[in-house]
Formats: C-alpha cells, sequence, structure tokens
C-alpha cells in the first residue's frame, strides 16, 4: 500500500499544494488521484506567479483577455478561475460521494485585503459566485480584520478556506469565527452545511528559529504548535457548542496542515508529512513533497487527540528564548507580506507577457 493510501486509511485526506494548467490539462492531475488518492488542491499567488512566468500555457488565455478589455488583476483571476474549474471538476466526484467533506479546490482572494475586512467580504462572495463551482473554497486570511469576514462570508453560503494561521489562538478565532457564521445561518432558517478548513502553516515555525535553538530542538517547533493546535481541534468536536451545530447539519471545519514542504536542507524532505498524520485531517503538499512521500514515506506514527508532549515542548522553546506568542503574530505578518509581494510580482510578470503578446501582434 502507498504511504499515502496509508494516510487516507487513519482519516486524514491528502491534497496538492500547486497547480498549473499542464498539470490539470495534461492528465497528471487525474492520474494523481487515481494512483495516490490526492482529494484536493490548494493554491496561492506564489504557486499562480510560478506557473505563469515559466511556460506559455496561459497565452492564449491571456490574449482573449485582451480582446475583452481586461488587464492586471482582472485578467489574472480569470485565468486562475479557469484553471480551478477544471480542477474542481476532477475533484468533483470524491466532493459528491464524501457529501462535501473532500474534494476541494482553492482560490485566494487578493492579498491586498488582508487588513480589509468589508473588501474582503465583497471580494470573497464575488469570486465564488464567478467561478460557478460548489467545491471551490475562497481563501480568507484568519488576520484580526479577516476574522468577520470570514463569520459573514460563511453566513452568506461562501466556503472558507481560513488561510495564514500560526498558532492555537489563531486557530481557535477562525473556529470561532466559522461556528458565529454558521450559528446565524441556522437562526436565519438557512442550510447550515457551508465547507470551510482551517489552515495552519507549520513550517515556517521551524525555518524562524532555525539557528536560533539546541540541535535537540531543530525542526521540532512546527511540531509542537501543530499538536498543540490540534488538541484544540479536537476539544472543539467534543464540545457542547459544536456538538449542538453539528445536529442541525452543520460540517466540521477541518484542521489542515498547511507549508508542509521541508524547509531546512538537512531534515527529511517528508518531515511535515510524516510527523502529521492525524485522523480528520488535510495535508495540502507540494508536488514535490508528493512525489517523495509516495517514492519513500512512511507512516508510522500518529499524533494523538491530547495534544500530549506539546506544552513540555513549547516549554522548552520558552526556556531558550522562544517567545511562541510573539513569534506567532511576527509569522503572520510576515505571511500576509510575502502574498502581497508575490501578488504584486505576479501582476508584473503578468503585464510583461501581455506587453509582450501585443508586440506580437
Amino acid at each position: 500500500m502507498l504511504a499515502t493510501h496509508r494516510l487516507r486509511a487513519l482519516g486524514q485526506s491528502v491534497w496538492l499544494d500547486q497547480i498549473t494548467r499542464a498539470l490539470v490539462r495534461k492528465g497528471t492531475l487525474q492520474r494523481y488521484i487515481e494512483e495516490y488518492g490526492v482529494s484536493g488542491l490548494t493554491s496561492n499567488p506564489t504557486i499562480f506567479d510560478n506557473a505563469i512566468k515559466s511556460s506559455q500555457d496561459y497565452d492564449a488565455s491571456i490574449a482573449e483577455g485582451l480582446r475583452r478589455g481586461w488587464k492586471g488583476e482582472r485578467l489574472f483571476l480569470s485565468l486562475a478561475i479557469e484553471d480551478l474549474r477544471a480542477a474542481a471538476d476532477l475533484f468533483r466526484p470524491t466532493f459528491e460521494a464524501t457529501n462535501g467533506r473532500d474534494g476541494w479546490v482553492s482560490l485566494e482572494i487578493s492579498p491586498e485585503f488582508a487588513y480589509d475586512t468589508e473588501a474582503t467580504i465583497h471580494a470573497a462572495e464575488a469570486l465564488w459566485r464567478e467561478a460557478e463551482r460548489a467545491n471551490l473554497f475562497i481563501k480568507i486570511p484568519g488576520t484580526p480584520p479577516g476574522l468577520p469576514a470570514i463569520e459573514e462570508s460563511i453566513f452568506r453560503g461562501v466556503p472558507v478556506n481560513v488561510t495564514l494561521l500560526f498558532s492555537r489562538e489563531h486557530y481557535l478565532a477562525a473556529a470561532d469565527a466559522y461556528m458565529r457564521g454558521i450559528e446565524r445561518r441556522i437562526a436565519a432558517g438557512l442550510d447550515p452545511r457551508v465547507g470551510s478548513v482551517a489552515s495552519l502553516f507549520v513550517s515556517r515555525w521551524d525555518k524562524a528559529v532555525l539557528g536560533r535553538v539546541p540541535e535537540r530542538l531543530r525542526n521540532r517547533l512546527g511540531y509542537a504548535v501543530a499538536l498543540q493546535v490540534y488538541r484544540a481541534y479536537n476539544e472543539i468536536l467534543s464540545s457542547e457548542r459544536w456538538q449542538g451545530l453539528a445536529a442541525k447539519g452543520a460540517q466540521p471545519q477541518k484542521l489542515l496542515w498547511a507549508s508542509t514542504g521541508t524547509k531546512d536542507p538537512a531534515a527529511s524532505d517528508v518531515l511535515y508529512v510524516e510527523t502529521l498524520a492525524a485522523p480528520n485531517t488535510i495535508n495540502t503538499m507540494p508536488e514535490e513533497t508528493l512525489l517523495a512521500f509516495v517514492d519513500h514515506g512512511e507512516v508510522s506514527a500518529v499524533l494523538p487527540a491530547d495534544g500530549k508532549g506539546a506544552e513540555e515542548l513549547l516549554a522548552e522553546f520558552a526556556a531558550v528564548g522562544i517567545d511562541v506568542a510573539a513569534l506567532a503574530e511576527q509569522l503572520q505578518k510576515e505571511g500576509a507580506e510575502a502574498f502581497q509581494r508575490s501578488w504584486r510580482a505576479l501582476l508584473e510578470h503578468l503585464n510583461v507577457r501581455e506587453a509582450e503578446l501585443r508586440a506580437a501582434v
């Protein structure tokens, strides 16, 4: 049995954190679905930037967009939606077979809205309606201004992938925003089944403290935080509040492990897959990590539902001067800024390609 199938057997979904037009159109994604059990897909501005600037696969669609008078952000979103619609259609059988619990793809709103609640709400609803796919998440950052936007989007029936979560406190705030949105839908007599996942970024923790902690703690901070969050996740699922919502038809906001590509060249290339095996969760991994895990990954341990060992490990980091709470806020801020830089670079590369295509006419 392939390692990815072992993850699925214990109840963890394997998603791909990658998209290119060739991946979707040339059968590679379909093969990953059939052979490796991949059951969902995530994207972000960096992924699309790399896809567009590294191939000519988008030229025909760019040219068509130019003929329609589109440019910049409007043109990019048309390209992204085209790809993600095609990917969503490949995952539709999974989505239907699991009654909406799996088989999703994700599209990010402009990172420029990370600290603008109203702009996020309007952009999320407009993008989701334009995409016209029931199994498409809109990614909204779990920043303080993003939280009310998550609640409102859920209330409006827009499925949300909450991104840029780094800590237990970030996760709990995102889960609360999701449940408030569901509670408002129930109070309004609306269907409580609105999909959502909460994406905890893992590897960036270890990159942030690389060289600042003793060797025994190297590449252990991301694991410790994930373990702490996994406990909080299970506590929410067993809470009276959530059980009441589930009894009325609501579906859990699954915990998703994001940023699972290894950053430390001295560490295992499947570190954040092997150590984060956990029932009722999702691991979205870069393509190279997926292929490495299929090739030589192992599933030998499962995260304890009670988060045993998390607090002791986090205390060790505190003892060597790592302020985990402060670092979580720093990582979220840096993550939002990094996505903004990627977004601007993407639009700049698109502008260059537009000019090249116009000059070739």
